[in-house]
């Protein structure tokens, strides 16, 4: 197949309409990748009870915060392929696509080193429930298993978004997803496997989408062809890289760190409450990268359009991506919200677990566009090569705030609620959003004065 059909010219006519070609398979495969995770926690909560759901759930946090460092270097390599692809430069495209490459598959192994060694001594020191620790220590040592698979995938797909391909993705992950939720379905209910048949069949479905992605790009020509002799770190490249992809990890990792910090705060209301939590997560899930959809788009754009040398261009891109990011976040946010029971029965047939998801849903789901507003202005910003900044602003008014509203606010006695804990999320959305708009004005006046 020709990959010109696959690829979108960002840097030339109309915004909108290319935005839109380009973020509406993303979505697609984001929710896809999301109702396969959700099949997961259905078929573990339906059929082998509520201290299963707890225990598979409760592991979200710790997943994001060890693997959000080494997914930011993805982004990194999506920002620097842009860019080369942008400027038609097919020599420095390919040196990324081998450096990115290589990168995933070391983080891979890595990560699957630090899951499998460590997984009791972390869930414990996020107050995991000592009735779900064994299931739970159990299902993240099976799922960092497929650590290697799942970042081939995050960077191959990042590497392809990087050209406008975000169709193959799609397909990869589709036919993966179901062989997932057949798997779930054979070892769980077939078969029994309680949580540990969750964590494989996970495992197996992120080896055949890591599989299909490293086939597509093998097949690839030009630049973006991967060939496996040419694996290896550029320097320049990996500089490069870094420079954008290590503030976006560690702040994707920091934070995961104040996400587990609210999770060990959720924990503290007993197993109820973190069943409640799971689940309502699992559904904001699906508004969130709806909405991240749009982050990625302006990451892409943004970045073709500085190495097309069009910089013009980039208020329009930012202008365009909140729109769509407002559309989406209210409106998905409050359609999900209200069908927010009957999905929760979904989860749990617990009338105690559905009102406590229904807490979660309410705080959070309502405003949850301020959060898809942040993050695209941040996405601008990473496309014109601000990356340290934004993280500082993110750090300081995100997740520094998040920590001292549960140190000081939800320590006081009559604040002392799960409401409390999760109001933090709305509230620090709002600061910092104002904080990175702030930057981006600043960033705009550098580029009308010739200094960027």
């Amino acid at each position: 197949m020709d990959k010109k059909r696959y690829e979108i010219d960002m840097v030339n006519g109309p915004i909108l309409k290319k935005m839109l070609l380009f973020t509406f398979p993303l979505m697609c495969s984001s929710i896809l990748q999301l109702l396969f995770n959700a099949a997961d926690i259905v078929v573990v909560g339906r059929f082998a009870g509520d201290h299963s759901l707890a225990a598979v759930g409760s592991n979200a946090a710790l997943i994001n915060l060890m693997t959000n460092v080494f997914l930011g270097l993805s982004i990194g390599g999506n920002v620097l392929a842009a860019r080369d692809f942008g400027a038609g430069n097919e020599e420095e495209l390919s040196k990324t696509v081998h450096t990115a490459m290589f990168l995933g598959m070391v983080s891979g192994v890595i990560l699957t080193i630090l899951g499998v060694v460590f997984a009791p001594q972390l869930l414990k020191l996020m107050q995991t429930p000592e009735k779900i620790l064994p299931l739970a220590s159990l299902y993240l040592r099976i799922y960092f298993l497929g650590m290697p698979a799942m970042m081939i995938y995050n960077f191959g797909s990042a590497l392809l978004r990087s050209v406008g391909d975000t169709k193959r993705p799609l397909y990869y992950l589709m036919i993966a997803g179901v062989i997932n939720v057949v798997l779930n379905m054979i070892f769980v209910i077939g078969f029994q496997m309680d949580v540990a048949g969750v964590g494989l069949a996970t495992v197996i479905s992120q080896c055949i989408s890591g599989c299909l992605v490293l086939r597509c790009m093998m097949r690839e020509q030009g630049g973006m062809q991967l060939v496996p002799g040419k694996l290896r770190i550029y320097k320049e490249k990996l500089i490069r890289i870094a420079c954008v992809g290590l503030p976006a990890g560690f702040q994707g990792a920091i934070f995961s760190l104040s996400n587990v910090v609210i999770q060990s705060s959720v924990n503290l209301f007993g197993e109820v409450v973190v069943a409640g939590n799971s689940a309502a997560m699992n559904l904001e899930g699906f508004v969130y990268v709806a909405m991240n959809a749009f982050h990625q788009a302006a990451v892409v754009f943004t970045g073709q359009n500085v190495g097309a040398g069009k910089k013009d261009r980039i208020p329009k891109i930012l202008l365009v991506a909140e729109a769509c990011v407002i559309v989406t976040g209210v409106a998905f946010g409050w359609v999900m919200y209200g069908f927010g029971r009957p999905l929760l029965h979904i989860y749990s047939n617990s009338p105690s677990v559905i009102d406590a998801g229904m807490v979660r849903m309410a705080i959070i789901l309502l405003p949850y566009a301020l959060c898809g507003m942040m993050d695209v202005v941040v996405g601008v910003l990473r496309g014109m090569g601000y990356s340290v900044r934004p993280m500082i602003i993110s750090l300081i008014g995100a997740c520094g705030l998040r920590l001292i509203w549960i140190a000081t606010v939800f320590q006081i006695p009559q604040f002392h609620n799960i409401s409390t804990v999760y109001l933090s999320y709305p509230i620090t959305w709002t600061v910092t959003l104002l904080a990175q708009v702030g930057l981006y004005v600043y960033a705009q006046s550098r580029i009308k004065k010739g200094k960027a």
